[in-house]
């Protein structure tokens, strides 16, 4: 079994464990029949093709992948290879397969609606910090979604009453330019979408948010785990843990053409209490009690 990596080996070992902790509770045990193949792009998309042209060499019989980027490159590598999304964002709006019930090619697995998610944790970013006109959206131009996120996001702050404002990072060494524009632009409030390469690097991310001052919202509840303000989106872990189902069936025979792909329904909200209070933001009542999980 290959894992395709859009991030590092650091970052993404939770999910290697939650992935293998899925498969061993369905019986396959590393060693004994089944082994793994792990190879990692580091945040850089341009490595990710190689890789995946590396693990059809080494004769894999599935290859999981968690992110847009690495659906892609494993979708160009390969049309007849089973491919597994580990809650991949909108999986037909991308062009990765032609429908849920049916995927019709050689993908299956997990997706999620990251783009309609979207207007929701603006929506909560909003309630925090109602005084917030000016909101920073973060974007990854490398992500099959980018499109998608801008438009959702504008929708959504439109509805609001709120400016939105376009700023761009798609590489690592564009997070610090990143930040000095949203300042720039007397942003009064952030948030960070759903992608990869910002998964990968979250603690220099982290860093650089803390020194606006303002209240950052994510699609991903890694960066709140980071010390992050707040985050709604799915579990990332859940997700690559319930994938193994996919590819237990695969191993066993079953052809991803015919596996209909399931969309992520359980959304978390996660709000970092110790972070609000450093901002001096008092989170309301009726948040705390809608959150699935607050940080002291």
């Amino acid at each position: 079994v290959g894992y395709l990596a859009f991030g590092s080996e650091a970052t993404n070992a939770h999910l290697r464990t939650a992935f293998s902790q899925g498969m061993q509770d369905l019986g396959w045990l590393e060693g004994r029949n089944v082994e793994y193949r792990f190879v990692y792009a580091n945040g850089d998309v341009h490595r990710l093709d190689a890789l995946a042209s590396e693990l059809i060499g080494q004769q894999v019989s599935v290859i999981l992948v968690g992110s847009g980027q690495s659906a892609h490159a494993a979708q160009q590598a390969t049309k007849t290879l089973p491919i597994v999304l580990a809650g991949v964002g909108n999986a037909v709006g991308v062009g990765l397969v032609a429908s849920l019930a049916k995927p019709g090619g050689n993908i299956t697995g997990f997706t999620a609606q990251q783009d309609e998610v979207l207007g929701k944790l603006i929506g909560i970013l909003h309630e925090i910090s109602p005084g917030a006109r000016r909101i920073a959206i973060l974007l990854n131009e490398s992500n099959p979604l980018y499109a998608a996120y801008w438009a959702g996001a504008q929708s959504a702050c439109a509805a609001l009453g709120l400016v939105s404002l376009r700023v761009v990072a798609s590489t690592p060494a564009q997070l610090d330019a990143a930040v000095e524009q949203m300042v720039r632009q007397r942003a009064q409030a952030i948030v960070v979408t759903s992608d990869g390469m910002y998964f990968t690097e979250r603690a220099k991310l982290q860093e650089l948010m803390q020194t606006t001052r303002l209240p950052v919202a994510y699609a991903l509840r890694d960066h709140v785990v980071a010390g992050g303000l707040l985050s709604y989106g799915y579990d990332i872990a859940a997700n690559y843990r319930n994938a193994a189902k996919y590819v237990d069936r695969i191993l066993k025979g079953a052809k991803p053409a015919e596996l209909p792909i399931e969309q992520a329904t359980k959304f978390d909200l996660l709000i970092n209490l110790k972070t609000a209070k450093a901002l001096g933001i008092t989170i309301p009542q009726s948040l705390l009690l809608r959150a699935d999980d607050v940080i002291q």
